[in-house]
């Protein structure tokens, strides 16, 4: 017989390792259902509207579209019914399932860098900078000898700036204080805000100008299938990369002197974050408009589920994402039909509350703890 110590070094491997196998199979479990709802979402959210149409027409008009699907499907729809699901439809829910992923997966990428729960691309004010940008583009036509990409550039710039003027405020003795992280954030937000606002009243043109307000609540109406390339390619790029780097974003879980001691280059790290972060979101809010809280929400519920893994958090945040924007924006769609609601309006209906709760609880804990 071991030794009372050896017997329960035992037992605990042998505890550790079903923890590890059960979670392992849960988060299996949980990335193979959000799959098949988001295909559900997908499905329905292109069924819904005021002219109603079949799952099975769906998808083989989608199915059609695929050259070496050509021939294979016999065609028994009308020539509206293609066009709204083709032109209209489909390339509006596939932006929002593109747009809710990004900015859910650029939510755990800030909360890991910052080590806060409460902080998300557009309480830091990285959607108001993009915004700046964006709105410059809409109603000035600046940026414009970039052609197609002057929006997501323009964007892209304001986002960069306004994430490093926050962090730059934020530094404390060269720290990040969380607290001072935040307010900064909402100052500098509110200062971009209003820097839009100027702009936008500013316009030569009442169509510019009314273009302009309802992109800064966001919207997904203009969604075409030329637009989507730049989008989908960020976010693939994006996730791949952040999913590369699980393993130092699980140091940052652990404090900065763990990670430095564990062989992380803390600020050559945090440097890539920012610009990743910077680059996706000014990309995403490029074609969406400035969409809040998602950043917020998705990764703090992902975490109460699974934990603080990022192998896990990352892939189911950006599922949830996917399927929260695509159903906020069935609602924006429908609910006041045929008008519509800017998306923003939805998703902060959503987020405001959350918040209020995420802050009255104090026994949430971020991995190894809160930045102080």
């Amino acid at each position: 017989m071991g030794s009372p110590a050896k017997n329960v070094e035992a037992k605990w491997l042998t505890e550790e390792k079903g923890n590890q196998h059960t979670k392992a199979l849960t988060y299996r479990v949980l990335f193979i259902t959000l799959l098949l709802l988001l295909i559900l979402s997908v499905t329905l959210s292109i069924m819904l509207g005021p002219v109603a149409i079949s799952p099975l027409t769906v998808w083989k008009i989608a199915f059609s579209k695929i050259p070496i699907m050509e021939g294979y499907i016999v065609s028994s729809w009308s020539k509206p019914e293609e066009q709204i699901i083709w032109e209209i439809r489909f390339p509006r829910v596939i932006l929002a399932a593109i747009v809710g992923a990004g900015l859910a997966i650029v939510g755990v990428a800030i909360q890991a860098l910052v080590r806060n729960s409460l902080a998300d691309p557009f309480i830091l004010g990285i959607s108001s900078g993009a915004s700046v940008g964006a709105t410059l583009v809409i109603i000035f036509g600046a940026f414009k000898y970039f052609g197609l990409y002057s929006l997501s550039i323009a964007a892209f710039l304001g986002a960069l700036f306004s994430i490093l003027l926050v962090f730059l405020l934020a530094q404390v003795n060269g720290k990040i204080s969380t607290v001072r992280l935040l307010l900064s954030g909402i100052a500098v937000s509110m200062m971009l805000s209003a820097i839009t606002s100027y702009i936008v009243i500013s316009a030569p043109r009442e169509e510019g100008m009314r273009d302009a307000l309802f992109w800064m609540m966001g919207s997904l109406a203009g969604a075409k299938w030329d637009q989507l390339s730049i989008p989908f390619f960020s976010l693939f790029i994006g996730i791949g990369f952040l999913l590369l780097l699980t393993k130092p974003l699980n140091l940052l879980l652990m404090g900065e002197e763990t990670a430095t001691t564990l062989g992380l280059n803390i600020d050559q790290f945090k440097n890539l974050l920012v610009l990743l972060t910077a680059l996706l979101t000014g990309v995403l809010v490029a074609v969406s408009g400035a969409i809040g809280f998602i950043g917020l929400m998705v990764p703090h519920i992902v975490r109460l589920i699974i934990g603080s893994d990022h192998r896990h958090v990352l892939p189911l945040s950006g599922l949830i994402g996917a399927v929260f924007l695509i159903w906020a924006d069935v609602i924006a769609r429908t609910v006041v039909a045929p008008l519509e609601l800017p998306i923003g309006i939805v998703t902060a209906l959503c987020g405001g509350p959350f918040f209020i709760w995420l802050l009255r609880r104090s026994s949430y804990s971020f991995g190894a703890g809160e930045g102080k």
